[in-house]
């Protein structure tokens, strides 16, 4: 088994509008999509190593330290055969319920 990173993105601009709706309309999308998510879970939570949220972005260069904005909302830490077999699971994930949301997997390379 090889260990992927799952990225859950979603644009930060469109994050932004979503933010703009109604706070009941937002609640319940909200909502359905949570409860689609731990159905989602029950059925491929054995392949998860562990899901988190990201927070606020800090971009260093060489020559700077700066609050930034990227689409990575998520990320997860999942075991499968292969990239193929692991997308597989995520074709129709609840994420896709938000805008223009993305799943990418790569693989985690030991150094």
């Amino acid at each position: 088994m090889q260990k992927f990173m799952v990225m859950y993105l979603a644009p930060a601009e469109m994050m932004q509008e979503w933010m703009k709706k109604p706070e009941a309309e937002r609640k319940a999308e909200e909502m359905k999509m949570q409860t689609e998510w731990k159905v989602w879970m029950e059925a491929h939570g054995a392949m998860i190593h562990e899901t988190n949220a990201t927070g606020k972005t800090t971009r260093i260069t060489k020559d700077s330290v700066a609050p930034a904005r990227n689409d990575l909302m998520l990320y997860s830490v999942v075991e499968g055969e292969s990239a193929e077999a692991v997308a597989e699971i995520f074709k129709g994930h609840p994420h896709f319920g938000i805008p223009d949301a993305t799943i990418e997997i790569m693989p985690i390379r030991p150094m």
